[in-house]
């Protein structure tokens, strides 16, 4: 008889547990919390899409097209379909396909997995989790801050340090192919340092030399011409615009000239949220405005701005900043013995359902002192305990697991004495329960 080999993951595609899904769910809770006081709706798009839309717009001289994309043909009708690497151009098909910007701009964001073919690290994962938050429409650098700002706040909100803002701009298309002139030509006069991705990137996507992480390269991309000195007065206005208010929030900068996007429909505004406190892979964020995107997929020219945040890291830095953050996974654990509390204890799981508490009823049978293990386990804030004694005098033992504090409660006023107690928020003891236990 073959012996089946035990089936695991797949490298880089990790499974979330149970103790530490909670604190993904608060995380994503503030995340959602956050977007909404700024205006922004979900938009949710498809896990696959046309391999061409992502060869088209991210570019198909970019290492997320030529090394990372899982690609494949599908058997049925033969046409070439791809797992999402990011959101953005999902993002802007939806848009196009949908003619959401027939009358008004839009602020939309997408949470969810997204997948790239990677070598799995600290922060970076062959199945990772993004937000993307884009702003469909607006043209003004107003709009570049706000995004800039609506970050500070997030940080702010979850009570994140060491982050650092780098700011630049990549200007208009005519300063950008200016730039690249200049910058071919001075990368041709150090063809003999170039690295194999410098060489075949050098004139089909030179600004991504630049953005080179070989060491050996950095004096030589330092030395190159600074898309800062190619702006005209447009471009300069705009940028100043989104400084200007930068300054008036109080929002510390610092001005990188090699921060860069290697794709041509990336214009203006470009940012990052760096840190040192996740070894090498230190973006917490990135973004910038992408003019050109929604015109290069399809759809009537118009511009945008963006964002994405990698969840994983987001939560790696948040764990770093808290003390705690288990928190309470259910609000009410019911304890029962014998068939009849048994019974009783499914009904009272509803109606304490039904006053909005999160129960979870033991299923089987155990001892007491076993199943107030299991309470504890389930870091209820509450025990509801269900015995003989209890049943004939029509009451439940209510007991505090925080400290240890009990008392009786009839079953009628169970769920409001319930409600009152947790919404008390750390005030000491249960409050006096709504309507005696009946003697």
């Amino acid at each position: 008889m073959d012996t089946f080999k035990k089936v695991t993951a797949i490298r880089g595609m990790n499974d979330v547990l149970p103790q530490a899904s909670g604190r993904w769910e608060r995380l994503e809770q503030h995340v959602r919390d956050w977007l909404r006081s700024y205006g922004y709706a979900n938009l949710r798009t498809p896990v696959l899409e046309h391999t061409r839309l992502f060869t088209r717009g991210i570019g198909e001289v970019t290492d997320i097209v030529e090394k990372e994309m899982y690609t494949f043909t599908d058997a049925l009708n033969g046409e070439s379909l791809t797992l999402r690497p990011e959101f953005t151009a999902g993002t802007v098909r939806a848009a196009i396909e949908h003619n959401l910007l027939y009358d008004a701009p839009r602020r939309v964001y997408a949470l969810g997995p997204v997948f790239r073919h990677e070598r799995p690290q600290r922060g970076r994962y062959r199945q990772f989790h993004q937000v993307s938050v884009e702003a469909l429409g607006f043209a003004g650098p107003d709009v570049d801050a706000e995004q800039i700002l609506m970050l500070a706040r997030l940080w702010k909100i979850l009570g994140l340090k060491d982050i650092r803002l780098e700011l630049n701009s990549l200007g208009a298309g005519e300063e950008r192919a200016a730039h690249r002139a200049a910058l071919i030509a001075y990368l041709e006069q150090h063809k003999d340092i170039l690295d194999e991705d410098g060489l075949r990137r050098m004139y089909a996507n030179p600004l991504r030399v630049l953005d080179t992480k070989n060491p050996a390269l950095q004096e030589m991309a330092a030395g190159a011409p600074r898309l800062l000195d190619f702006l005209g007065e447009a471009s300069r206005a705009h940028l100043d615009g989104v400084r200007a208010r930068l300054d008036d929030a109080g929002i510390a900068y610092t001005i990188n000239p090699r921060l860069v996007r290697g794709l041509d429909y990336y214009n203006l505004t470009v940012f990052e949220w760096v840190t040192d406190r996740l070894g090498a892979q230190g973006t917490v964020c990135g973004g910038g405005r992408y003019d050109g995107l929604i015109e290069l997929v399809g759809g009537k020219p118009a511009p945008a701005v963006g964002f994405a945040i990698g969840m994983e890291r987001l939560l790696d830095l948040w764990e770093q900043s808290k003390d705690e953050v288990v928190g309470q996974a259910v609000d009410v654990y019911v304890l029962h013995q014998g068939d009849a509390a048994a019974r009783r204890a499914l009904q009272l799981g509803e109606q304490l359902r039904d006053a909005g508490l999160d129960v979870i009823v033991h299923a089987g049978a155990a001892s007491f002192k076993s199943q107030m293990k299991r309470a504890d386990a389930s870091r209820a804030a509450y025990a509801v305990i269900l015995g003989d004694d209890e049943l004939a005098r029509g009451v439940a033992s209510v007991k505090c697991l925080g400290d240890g504090s009990q008392q009786a409660v009839g079953f009628d006023a169970l769920a409001g004495t319930l409600v009152d107690a947790l919404s008390a928020d750390g005030d000491a003891g249960m409050p006096e329960p709504s309507a005696a236990p009946p003697v």
